[in-house]
């Protein structure tokens, strides 16, 4: 209704001012009249824009068909990664070898709830890992693995080491000393024949504990132990090489 009354408003202007020109200029009139019906045509059939009408598309000058885009947002959602590093977990002091089995020398001992990442995998149940002392095998017997082993790669086992294991060491007569005071201690002294020619080492062992790693050549350890009367503590001598080890007979003590 209110775009007729424009209408009718408009055309009536465009009579009156037609009207007072001069009669000379009636073909200026004429085109007036023309245009108002033209306009008034115009006006009735244009439609009015839609109150929910959408966001006109702004054409830049020089645009192409191809280079008007829609715009789409899209969300990302994240989701937990399949990469977790594979990781062995041992349950008990274990030896972790330059190869998957005794004849490899001992690279390093791994304690209980230790846990070391596994880079390498030799079927049927072997895994290499990183330790603190250097890459080496770990029997899966031992170990609990956890992450993504399905990445791990399968390797090959070393060259077997040749040669053969270094010679036990012996306890001669009154190999072992001891020196029991109160209250609850003790200093024992052990010596032993170093009858290898080709060990990389000793290891004392006390209880079936190893307490140290000594170097080639060695003979003879000693420490101070908290022992209480009664009490007995046992000690063997392990000597070792890259081919394997050996250990002494027991060493038995204790005090009085």
């Amino acid at each position: 209704m209110k775009k007729s009354i424009f209408v009718y408003m408009l055309v009536a202007g465009l009579i009156l001012a037609s009207c007072n020109l001069p009669e000379d200029r009636a073909d200026t009139q004429e085109q007036i009249m023309t245009s108002a019906a033209m306009t008034v045509q115009s006006a009735l059939t244009t439609p009015l824009a839609s109150p929910t009408a959408s966001t006109p598309i702004v054409i830049v000058e020089g645009a192409t068909p191809a280079m008007i885009t829609p715009t789409i947002s899209t969300t990302l959602t994240s989701t937990p990664s399949s990469l977790e590093t594979p990781m062995a977990n041992v349950g008990d002091v274990i030896n972790c070898r330059s190869g998957p089995n005794k004849s490899y020398q001992v690279i390093a001992q791994l304690l209980p709830n230790q846990q070391v990442q596994i880079i390498g995998f030799l079927p049927p149940n072997y895994w290499v890992v990183k330790s603190q002392l250097g890459d080496c095998w770990l029997s899966g017997e031992f170990a609990t693995p956890s992450g993504n082993i399905a990445a791990v790669p399968t390797v090959t086992a070393p060259p077997t080491p040749e040669g053969a294991k270094p010679e036990a060491p012996t306890f001669p007569k009154n190999g072992w000393t001891f020196y029991c005071y109160g209250p609850g201690s003790a200093d024992i002294t052990l010596t032993w024949n170093d009858k290898a020619n080709n060990e990389t080492g000793y290891r004392i062992f006390r209880n079936s504990e190893l307490v140290i790693d000594l170097p080639a050549n060695s003979t003879n350890f000693t420490e101070t132990i908290a022992l209480n009367t009664g009490q007995t503590v046992s000690y063997q001598i392990q000597a070792y090489n890259e081919i394997g080890e050996t250990l002494s007979s027991v060493a038995s003590i204790t005090c009085p």
